[in-house]
């Protein structure tokens, strides 16, 4: 008797793994030639707002940690503020020019779209967006939105705690995606993740001119990810 009474509800056991399960990772899904084409709708490309080029602390978990990980960094962090974006503010109109070089019929979006502001679609379908994007149809005359996000740029030192576990890299993070309006269904999808490290010391400042090189590698390499699926 005292096992059964140790044993949980079946409900609460159902709410604990439930509670543990979360949304896989969308996987990569490749460029189909038929979404591109000629005669294939018009498609709307939009880039994100770019993101501060900054240092990340990744590991610096706790408050105390993360002001003693920020101060530790701060010559790392105000030299990344004064990084240029290079060509990546062009990026969108670079996808546009490749694709009507296919025949596509597309239009750059020349707004910011705040696609974190768009509704949610409840949907878990694989290989289906959970945003919903149908709305936009109506206001671009599109047929399908090509998504240009990037998330991080600049440098990034992993922590453990007070302990950096290894040295500044440049990094760029961020992935690109294309949505059928008629059914939110993505009909591509390329996570991007770009890590260099300094070819030499990387402890020079002000200029640290080792960190310097690697990140304009980064925001090349970055670009390049973006690009090459359309024929670069």
């Amino acid at each position: 008797m005292g096992l059964m009474r140790l044993a949980p509800p079946l409900a609460l056991l159902g709410a604990l793994l439930g509670g543990c399960a979360s949304t896989p990772p969308q996987m990569p899904i490749s460029l189909s030639a038929q979404a591109v084409g000629a005669g294939t709708g018009r498609i709307g490309v939009v880039m994100k707002k770019l993101p501060v080029v900054d240092t990340s602390l990744p590991g610096a978990g706790c408050l105390l940690c993360l002001a003693a990980a920020s101060v530790a960094n701060s010559q790392v962090t105000t030299f990344a503020k004064k990084l240029p974006y290079e060509e990546l503010p062009k990026l969108k109109e670079d996808v546009a020019a490749l694709l009507r070089k296919r025949g596509a019929d597309v239009v750059v979006i020349a707004e910011d779209v705040n696609i974190d502001a768009l509704p949610t679609t409840g949907s878990k379908l694989p290989n289906v967006s959970t945003r919903d994007f149908v709305s936009l149809k109506t206001k671009y005359s599109i047929d399908r939105l090509l998504v240009l996000e990037i998330d991080l740029l600049g440098f990034e030192r992993t922590y453990s705690s007070y302990v950096p576990t290894s040295d500044p890299k440049a990094v760029l993070r961020g992935r690109g995606y294309m949505v059928n309006l008629a059914s939110n269904a993505y009909e591509w999808y390329l996570p991007v993740s770009i890590i260099r490290s300094s070819d030499g010391p990387w402890d020079e400042p002000p200029k640290f001119p080792g960190l310097s090189n690697a990140y304009f590698q980064t925001v090349e390499l970055g670009r390049d990810a973006f690009l090459q699926p359309f024929g670069k």
